[in-house]
């Protein structure tokens, strides 16, 4: 039996002879990710050819063995039934309650279930806060290091950013100096990430007063990440940037994701605070973005009360011969023994962001000194610029695997530096 003819269809001629290529919207010119970029790609394929690569590049730290507390896994797999329907777009009630009490005790004042906000994580809070703000020309000052999803989220909402330095030979601090330059008219907002990622650093009052200070002359809003105020060590304290003032608008970002070792869940929330007198339209537009999202995911809010009011199992992680405290301390004790090394112990947070001294280590490019050390070794680490720092002379390490893995993975990382210093000797 004869097979019928393919089906053919005519060329029209007035129909181009080439498709047309797709490209990316222009607005993502500025927008990167390296935590998750090229480097990782290369890194998931050294795994699908049977490679095990040992991931110090990212802060998840349930792949690390850092479960969230069984109340908040408990509470979340009873109310699970009645969590199909859509929420209140800023979330259902008794978990924004609750962090109005968490608030009370930041000593942030005057803030109301009203002011909280609900998201899938603080990550959409971040990127709808900067949506609902920005036009063409607003600049926003962010940290240099800082953490990347601010860069991209300002660029994408269509403004500038505008970094100012932290000093690493001041524990990295702000340079209250170089933010006051680089404020100018255009200028709408600064971004505090306290404590810190990459650098671990917790940023002390008398810092956070000045801040204060310059947003209140130049009438900025004041950003504060706030996601790790509890992963604190030596007995630090954190102090709410929001708690110091009531004449400056402040939005605070936080969540279940590092202090409650809760990422995937996805539980994050945004408090507006301060003088919202003269916000009322901005406000109006976050109410107008939280809706069109509808609601953040409701199994991930179920936790929020549980996790505020429950036992704080984080501070056993971080005080002296808990888990975090020892990875850190043996982390830092590692990475300062290597050659031409520097690093400022981080006081708060999951990260160390050592400096390679340009003498002894020539980078010119440092994500491909990231690459190099990749597949010289199988460490997966994060570059320096990824975070906006200029200079490719740093990298950000996470000391969240258990102490013999770190051991293996500094191993590795002295082994590939020895072997770099000798061929560029």
């Amino acid at each position: 039996m004869n097979k019928p003819e393919p089906l053919r269809v005519a060329q029209d001629p007035s129909m181009p002879s080439t498709p047309r290529l797709i490209a990316k919207s222009t607005k993502l010119a500025n927008v990167c990710y390296d935590i998750r970029g090229p480097v990782l790609d290369r890194a998931r394929q050294m795994e699908e050819e049977g490679q095990r690569i040992m991931k110090l590049n990212i802060g998840n730290v349930a792949v690390f063995g850092l479960e969230p507390p069984d109340e908040i896994v408990q509470d979340m797999i009873r109310n699970l039934p009645d969590a199909a329907g859509y929420t209140d777009s800023k979330g259902l009630f008794a978990p924004r309650r609750a962090i109005v009490h968490y608030c009370q005790q930041k000593k942030i004042a005057g803030v109301t279930v009203d002011d909280v906000y609900l998201g899938n994580g603080a990550s959409e809070l971040i990127v709808m806060s900067m949506n609902a703000l920005l036009n063409a020309g607003d600049e926003v000052l962010l940290p240099a290091p800082d953490y990347p999803l601010y860069t991209g989220a300002v660029a994408l909402s269509g403004g500038t950013p505008v970094h100012y330095l932290c000093d690493e030979a001041s524990d990295w601090m702000p340079d209250i100096a170089d933010i006051r330059r680089k404020v100018t008219p255009n200028t709408k907002a600064i971004v505090l990430i306290n404590p810190n990622n990459p650098t671990g650093a917790l940023y002390p009052r008398e810092v956070l007063e000045q801040i204060v200070q310059v947003a209140r002359e130049h009438q900025l809003i004041v950003f504060s990440d706030e996601i790790y105020d509890k992963t604190l060590y030596d007995d630090a304290e954190h102090v709410s940037i929001a708690s110091l003032a009531d004449d400056v608008l402040f939005l605070t970002f936080n969540g279940l994701s590092k202090n409650y070792r809760s990422c995937g869940y996805r539980a994050g929330w945004m408090v507006v605070s301060g003088d919202k007198r003269h916000a009322r339209d901005y406000i109006e537009g976050l109410n107008m973005l939280a809706s069109m999202r509808l609601c953040a995911n409701t199994p991930g809010q179920l936790a929020i009360q549980t996790a505020l009011g429950g036992y704080q199992s984080i501070d056993d992680l971080v005080r002296p011969g808990g888990r975090l405290r020892r990875q850190r301390d043996l982390a830092y004790e590692l990475l300062t023994a290597i050659p031409g090394v520097t690093c400022v112990k981080p006081k708060a947070a999951l990260y160390l962001f050592p400096k390679l001294d340009p003498k002894m280590y020539p980078i010119q490019n440092d994500q491909q000194f990231i690459l190099e050390l990749l597949e010289a070794e199988r460490v997966l680490l994060v570059q320096g610029t990824g975070f906006n720092w200029k200079t490719p002379d740093h990298f950000r390490i996470v000391f969240l695997p258990h102490e013999d893995d770190l051991r293996e993975a500094f191993t590795r990382i002295a082994r590939f530096l020895d072997q770099y210093r000798k061929r560029h000797a």
